[in-house]
């Protein structure tokens, strides 16, 4: 009896998979819109708005100063709605600017590190010896939202103190989108940040422009 060997050649098969992570990351036009999202679809429309006292001020001069400030947005192109108090201590800070510079910042409904905020820097126009522009749609815009305001406002001979509208131009744009490997962080281009209103459904916006 002979016995046969044969030889069966093994095929050995090497499957090599390649996972490739792929991050959904936020550009500077998704950022803009989130940012117009935020200011303008919020809820109570307040802000935190940061001034810096005068150099001259005996107490704190040139330190900085945060509060929160109640704002409307009433326009298209970002700038925002303010009833100007003279004697609140933000309205004498930027009174005493000569550029009367201050910056607002919004956030999330449930403010948290992984959620967008963002921060606007820019100029406050006083409308103090003038008549503020479509004075009666910005007068129903801010009470749209601020209804609460109502005797507070320019003009009212019962009002406790005196007031002006006022407009706040922002001119610089900076975000946070969450934590920096998943969303944007840093500036928005300002005619970026403008063109998203139309983005941001369901806004009061009213005029189209702030000048």
């Amino acid at each position: 009896m002979r016995v046969y060997h044969v030889a069966i050649p093994v095929l050995s098969l090497f499957i090599t998979v390649t996972t490739i992570p792929v991050l959904a990351y936020e550009t500077v036009e998704d950022a803009a819109i989130i940012a117009r999202r935020l200011v303008d679809l919020s809820d109570n429309a307040i802000g935190t708005m940061a001034t810096v006292f005068p150099p001259d001020d005996r107490r704190l001069p040139s330190q900085p100063f945060s509060l929160q400030e109640y704002y409307a947005s009433c326009y298209q192109n970002g700038s925002l709605t303010l009833l100007f108090l003279p004697i609140s201590r933000h309205s004498q800070n930027i009174l005493h600017s000569n550029s009367h510079s201050a910056s607002i910042s919004i956030s999330s409904d449930i403010p948290a590190a992984s959620r967008a905020r963002v921060s606007l820097i820019g100029n406050v126009t006083i409308f103090k010896e003038s008549v503020a522009p479509n004075v009666a749609d910005i007068r129903r815009c801010y009470l749209k939202k601020h209804p609460d305001a109502s005797r507070w406002l320019p003009d009212d001979e019962h009002a406790p103190h005196i007031a002006y509208w006022a407009r706040f131009d922002p001119h610089t744009i900076y975000f946070v989108g969450g934590f920096g490997d998943e969303h944007y962080i840093g500036y928005i281009p300002l005619s970026t940040y403008q063109l998203a209103f139309q983005h941001s459904l369901k806004t009061q916006v009213v005029l189209s422009s702030g000048f």
